[in-house]
């Protein structure tokens, strides 16, 4: 069961990071939420911004950018080990992250780890590319090295709403 994208929110203190500001910083970003969709389940989400630049091949035209990715933990609240979470709740995350560049969609890694391409516990990884101009653009096929699914949008569900300091 999905859970509903309007009762989202990260502690007061906490801020998505502002993916659109040219001057956003490419140091990581974390958040730290309580699951609404599981008991005694920690959301540790990570962002971090990275720069691209990929020289053209054969079909595929070089392109520069900035890629985003999400990585969201779960864990068991008292013990700090991974606990599982259907992956709705999740995507929400990273599709209110995303949206800070006015992104509807980003990409899905299947439980990846995007460093290493190997499967991780408890680790749900989500990606967006971003032109030099911080718009969401396609994957550059270049940067494909594990896969990536299409993370659909919210289908005209309620917006999420996580308190945001931009």
């Amino acid at each position: 069961m999905s859970a509903d994208p309007g009762s989202i929110r990260a502690d007061g203190h906490q801020a998505l990071p502002n993916l659109a500001r040219q001057e956003a910083s490419t140091d990581p970003h974390i958040i730290t939420a309580g699951a609404r969709t599981g008991t005694d389940i920690e959301l540790r989400i990570h962002t971090s911004v990275a720069p691209f630049d990929v020289a053209a091949e054969e079909w595929f035209p070089a392109a520069a950018g900035f890629v985003v990715t999400v990585i969201v933990h779960t864990l068991d609240a008292a013990t700090g080990e991974p606990r599982y979470l259907p992956p709705a709740e999740p995507a929400e995350w990273a599709r209110a992250i995303f949206s800070t560049a006015g992104a509807a969609h980003g990409y899905f890694l299947d439980a990846v780890d995007p460093n290493t391409g190997t499967h991780r516990r408890g680790q749900l990884p989500y990606r967006l590319y971003l032109d030099t101009d911080r718009q969401p653009i396609p994957v550059p096929h270049q940067l494909v090295t594990c896969p990536h699914y299409l993370l659909p949008g919210l289908d005209g569900r309620a917006e999420i709403t996580i308190p945001t300091k931009a």
